[in-house]
């Protein structure tokens, strides 16, 4: 009997239901540039075809001391302001800041309908995610999910745990405050977006943070390169991140690093390629095992090979006709 529907629910089944998010989280706090974001994002979308990154608004960073309520009130008339379509977080301050009850109620009270997530600091056990649940319960936020920041070394060692609680829906590793949690113990250079690839402390805690997210479902968010205005070493930093440590997802804090995130998450337009002909041929076959210049291919092989196409259409990549129809349709 022939299985008939689309490729993202008979290869992935219950895994379905699982987490799809652009590979760039865009951060701005201050207003104009908080503003800008939200238009490059639809012009971008306008662009490719699909919304290619988030646009987080940042509260911890770009509230001025002692405005901390009137930047809140700022991010929810944006957040509720943003275009159909639009994908916008907000970063709240930590569960421990004075601001924090204030930040949800008020964000997640008014605006959650319009939001995609809330990303927690400083997070540094579940007490801390159960914290910030409860705060999204009593802001009657429904199931907004929530986002966190590891960014010390008892953080990551309870990664794994902080992964599996449901309401967590991605995992971001903090490099600079890592580093400065070290007390001297890590060089500034670990900081760079080259010493961040090759000092051991350093890689073991993004490692552990991207095999948490991969055992729980998760999506595991690289962390920032600060030399914004060097384009190499961002699209060198971003290659390394998704090829090499498991990363789906990374951070920008400038325009100019989105674009190379982007490409550097995409696959290869030969990946693609090889994709399409390969989920093209095993649909016609019913999803039965084929022979593809000589390689056998089955099931296992076609979910890895539909993720490819799914990677492609959230970063914007072309698709033939045949790949692209699945995404007008379902």
């Amino acid at each position: 009997m022939s299985e008939t529907g689309h490729p993202r629910d008979i290869l992935l089944g219950a895994q379905a239901a699982g987490v799809q998010l652009p590979v760039c989280d865009h951060y701005s706090g201050v207003e104009t540039r908080m503003r800008k974001s939200l238009q490059l994002q639809a012009e971008m979308t306008e662009e490719f075809g699909a919304c290619v990154f988030d646009v987080t608004l940042d509260c911890e960073d770009g509230a001025p001391v002692g405005g901390e309520s009137d930047h809140a009130a700022l991010v929810t008339e944006l957040a509720l302001k943003a275009g159909e379509g639009a994908r916008v977080a907000v970063r709240v301050h930590p569960v421990d800041h004075p601001a924090f009850a204030a930040d949800i109620a008020t964000i997640a009270g008014q605006a959650s309908q319009r939001l995609t997530h809330i990303m927690i600091p400083k997070v540094e056990s579940v007490d801390d995610v159960i914290q910030a649940e409860k705060a999204l319960l009593a802001a009657s936020a429904g199931p907004l999910p929530l986002h966190v920041l590891i960014e010390s070394p008892a953080a990551v060692h309870r990664a794994f745990d902080i992964a599996a609680h449901p309401r967590v829906q991605s995992l971001s590793f903090g490099l600079m405050d890592f580093v400065s949690a070290h007390g001297g113990a890590i060089p500034s250079g670990g900081m760079s977006s080259e010493g961040q690839f090759t000092h051991p402390l350093v890689v073991r805690a993004k490692l552990e943070i991207a095999s948490a997210c991969h055992a729980h479902g998760k999506v595991p968010s690289h962390c920032v390169v600060t030399e914004f205005a060097d384009t190499a070493a961002m699209r060198a930093a971003a290659r390394r991140a998704a090829r090499e440590l498991g990363y789906t997802r990374m951070w920008s804090i400038h325009p100019s690093q989105i674009r190379p995130i982007l490409e550097a998450f995409a696959p290869d337009a030969r990946d693609i390629e090889l994709a399409s002909a390969i989920i093209a041929a095993a649909a016609r076959a019913d999803w039965a095992p084929i022979s593809h210049d000589g390689t056998l291919h089955d099931r296992a092989s076609y979910r890895y090979y539909w993720q490819v196409i799914e990677r492609a259409h959230h970063t914007g990549r072309p698709l033939p006709d045949t790949m692209q129809a699945y995404f007008q349709t379902h």
